[in-house]
C-alpha cells in the first residue's frame, strides 16, 4: 500500500483489494491501519488515548470542497470507530512547521514545502519563540495551498515514461493501432496494480498476442502477470526515483519476470517524463505567495519535508521562486509528526494526546 490517504475523497474509497487471497474493502484497511496505530501506541504508554490531531493534507481532493469535506468525514468517522472520542485536524505543513519553530531563536516568515506520497501542500506562517507559546496561531498562518500530486504520481510518470514501452505500452498491433493502454495505467498506479491480476486480463493480452508486432514486449507483461509481480515492478521504480534523487543514472532490473534483463533510467528522463507535474507544483506555490500578498523577498526561509521532496528537479524550480530565502530540510519523514505531537500538547495537554 502505498499513500493511503489518497484514497480519502476519491471513489475508491468504496472500492475494495485482495490482501492475501481476501477482498478487503478499502475502509476496513484504513480502519486497520489507524487502530493498530492506536494500539500500539497504548501498548508503548501503557494508558488509553482518547483524543487525536490527524494530520491531514491542505487539499484531500483538488476543486471540490464537497469532496475535501467529505474525506475528513469519513477519517474522522474511522478515528471516532476504533475509539477516539474527540478527534482534531491540522494541515500537515502547518504542523511540519510548529516542529521547525522548535529550533528558532529568531522569528522568521517560512514557506512550508511539504512533499508527500499523495499530495504536496504548501504554507506560510510566521514563526517565532515568542509565538510559539501562543496556543492560537491563526493569526501567524498566511496562507495555504495544495494540489493532489505527490511521490506516487511521479513514480506513476516514471514507470509509463521508461518502463511499461518495455512490457508493449504505445507498441502497435498488426493492424496499426496501439495496445490497449488501460492495463499499463493500472500497473503504473499502486491503488489499481490488483486489477491487472484478474483471470480476464490475462485472457485477454494472450489474444493479443498474436496480432502485436513486437511479440516480446509483450511477452514480458504476460510473464509479470503470471508472476504477480506488478507491486515487485512498482517498487523497483520508486527505488529508481529515490536513487536519481542522488546519483544520475540507475539501473532498473526486471529480473522477477524477465530473468537477465534490465534497463538503465537517468535523472534527464525522469525530469522530462515529471517536467508536467513539476510544473503543476510550481504552480501551487505560486498561488499561495500570491494569496499571502507578498514579495519574493519576503520569505526567510523554506523549509522542506515530505518524502518527495527530494527530488532534486522538484526542489529547484521551487527554491528558484525565492532566490533569496534560506533553504532547510527538516526530518523528511518525521517533522510532520513531530509537529502534530506539538500542537496535540497545545490542544489538550501533554497526559491526553495522540
Amino acid at each position: 500500500m502505498r499513500s493511503l490517504k489518497s484514497l480519502l475523497g476519491s471513489s475508491l474509497i468504496d472500492g475494495r483489494t485482495e490482501v492475501q487471497g481476501t477482498v478487503v474493502p478499502f475502509r476496513d484497511l484504513l480502519s486497520k491501519f489507524i487502530g493498530t496505530l492506536k494500539a500500539r501506541a497504548e501498548a508503548e504508554g501503557r494508558r488509553t488515548f482518547e483524543h487525536v490531531v490527524m494530520g491531514r493534507p491542505v487539499f484531500f481532493v483538488d476543486d471540490d470542497s464537497t469532496a475535501d469535506q467529505l474525506a475528513e468525514k469519513t477519517l474522522a468517522d474511522i478515528a471516532h470507530a476504533v475509539g477516539f472520542k474527540e478527534v482534531s485536524f491540522q494541515y500537515e505543513p502547518i504542523a511540519a512547521a510548529f516542529h521547525y519553530e522548535t529550533t528558532l531563536a529568531r522569528e522568521e516568515l517560512v514557506l512550508v514545502a511539504d512533499i508527500g506520497g499523495g499530495t504536496s501542500d504548501f504554507s506560510i506562517v510566521r514563526l517565532s519563540p515568542q509565538r510559539a507559546q501562543v496556543a492560537e496561531r491563526s493569526s501567524d498562518i498566511l496562507a495555504n495551498a495544495g494540489i493532489h500530486i505527490g511521490g506516487t504520481d511521479f513514480d506513476r510518470q516514471l514507470s509509463l515514461d521508461a518502463v511499461m514501452p518495455l512490457l508493449g505500452y504505445r507498441s502497435r498491433l498488426k493492424n496499426g493501432r496501439e495496445i490497449p493502454a488501460s492495463i499499463y495505467f493500472n500497473l503504473a498506479t499502486w491503488h489499481t496494480i490488483n486489477f491487472v491480476y484478474a483471470r480476464q486480463v490475462l485472457a485477454e493480452q494472450q489474444c493479443l498476442l498474436v496480432d502485436t508486432v513486437e511479440p516480446e514486449r509483450l511477452g514480458r507483461l504476460l510473464a509479470l502477470i503470471r508472476e504477480r509481480a506488478g507491486h515487485w515492478l512498482a517498487h523497483q521504480v520508486e527505488q529508481s526515483k529515490i536513487s536519481l534523487s542522488e546519483d544520475h543514472a540507475t539501473v532498473l532490473s526486471l529480473e522477477r519476470f524477465a530473468p537477465g534483463e534490465q534497463k538503465i533510467l537517468t535523472r534527464i528522463q525522469f525530469d522530462l517524463a515529471t517536467e508536467v507535474l513539476v510544473d503543476k507544483i510550481e504552480n501551487a506555490v505560486t498561488h499561495v505567495l500570491a494569496e499571502a500578498s507578498l514579495a519574493v523577498s519576503d520569505i526567510d526561509t523554506i523549509f522542506f519535508t515530505g518524502g518527495s521532496s527530494g527530488i532534486p528537479h522538484l526542489r529547484r524550480r521551487i527554491a528558484a521562486l525565492q532566490p533569496q530565502a534560506r533553504v532547510v530540510e527538516g526530518d523528511l519523514f518525521g517533522s510532520i509528526g513531530s509537529g502534530l505531537a506539538v500542537d496535540a500538547a497545545r490542544r489538550y495537554g501533554t497526559q491526553n494526546t495522540f
